[in-house]
């Protein structure tokens, strides 16, 4: 590596371990079992606050991972702890699969199941088998993989059915449809089922998890992905027709590293349509949504763009755009990688003692009064897109 790389990876590691770790680590719950489920924007913690199904199993994935790197028993500790809370309170073990929410002390108080949820359920509990070789957490993950492909799967079209009740009966999609419609299906659970199932296919090589891997590639690039414009649709019908004229600058960058993940798990990284994809959408993105700041834009809505820099957004997109540099060798995406590192030190980071990441800021790098732990600002993509980097810089 050169010195400057060496810098960034050891400037990434500690900021990391020093930073966000510490953070959501000392919002461990020991009197009702995992993490507290919100911290407001003035850092005080609600210890009543619900917890979410999809916080808890990117909890469990940001502490399994940690332990993976790390070695260190400290994040073990605190993926037993996520693992023991998930398993004992989000999991429905009468109709199966993964709670939306349940109230601060382990009761459910939101029973809908959503393929997002069932997604992230397989993702973290992957993880923490890799962490560990806890063969429970592993079955169960093939349960909840087996659930998704069961309940979730549309095999005619194909797609995956998006919202159900705690029966499995299929509900509007109001869970994960915004901008004032409701989508059939959407980009956003495409993307993270793809990104559970390489993970479980990394522990778990079976012939299913292959063949639902490639149907995934196949829908992405055949429904979501516009080979004129480069972008990823949004939201979308029955009919695979989208439903609304939106980019979602953030979601596309990741989608470009998850897609290429799967790909070279699956020995297909040098697949002439998709490997085109995953550097098309990396270009694409570069050219049209990052700022003169180093930036990266929110999305655009017909001719509106939404200029709020998100804290997810830039995170993923330094690994997207660094994954596009290894495919490239093209020197802009890691220029870039520099500058949105930068920018995200100065801007992004709360520097308040006990702060963590704002949720956003705007222009003036003004932060919004977003939480800053909730139901959906996790450990899960700023911890991610530092062990990317760590591991991908070697």
């Amino acid at each position: 590596m050169t010195q400057k790389l060496v810098q960034l990876k050891s400037e990434i590691a500690e900021h990391w371990k020093t930073k966000i770790l510490p953070f959501w680590a000392n919002l461990k719950d020991t009197d009702h079992g995992g993490f507290f489920g919100w911290v407001g924007n003035d850092l005080l913690v609600n210890r009543y606050a619900p917890k979410g199904g999809i916080a808890t199993a990117r909890q469990l994935w940001s502490f399994a991972a940690a332990y993976r790197v790390t070695g260190e028993e400290i994040w073990q500790d605190h993926a037993d702890h996520a693992y023991r809370f998930l398993t004992e309170h989000l999991v429905d073990r009468e109709h199966g699969g993964m709670y939306w929410m349940v109230e601060a002390t382990g009761e459910p108080l939101d029973m809908s199941k959503h393929v997002y949820t069932q997604a992230f359920g397989v993702y973290a509990l992957s993880e923490y088998y890799r962490a560990t070789d806890n063969t429970s957490a592993l079955e169960l993950a093939k349960t909840i993989f087996s659930l998704i492909e069961s309940k979730g799967l549309n095999a005619e079209l194909p797609a995956y059915n998006e919202q159900f009740d705690r029966y499995w009966n299929e509900q509007p999609n109001e869970m994960l449809s915004e901008n004032g419609v409701i989508a059939d299906y959407t980009m956003n659970t495409h993307i993270h089922v793809l990104e559970a199932y390489t993970t479980l296919y990394r522990v778990w090589p079976n012939p299913e998890v292959k063949a639902a891997l490639e149907r995934l590639l196949g829908i992405l690039y055949e429904r979501v992905y516009d080979k004129n414009t480069k972008f990823l649709g949004v939201f979308f019908n029955q009919k695979w027709e989208s439903i609304i004229d939106l980019r979602s600058f953030g979601h596309d960058i990741e989608a470009s590293w998850l897609i290429d993940d799967a790909l070279k798990i699956l020995g297909l990284e040098h697949h002439p349509q998709y490997a085109a994809m995953v550097t098309d959408i990396a270009y694409n993105i570069l050219n049209s949504a990052v700022q003169a700041d180093g930036s990266l834009m929110n999305e655009q809505e017909g001719h509106h763009v939404d200029t709020m820099r998100i804290w997810w957004v830039q995170a993923e997109a330094m690994v997207g755009l660094y994954n596009a540099y290894q495919r490239t060798g093209d020197a802009v995406f890691l220029e870039q990688v520099e500058r949105l590192w930068s920018y995200t030190k100065d801007h992004i980071v709360d520097l308040r003692a006990g702060g963590e990441w704002h949720w956003a800021v705007d222009e003036k790098g003004i932060p919004d009064q977003h939480e800053v732990a909730g139901p959906w600002k996790c450990p899960y993509h700023n911890s991610r897109f530092c062990i990317e980097l760590m591991e991908r810089m070697g």
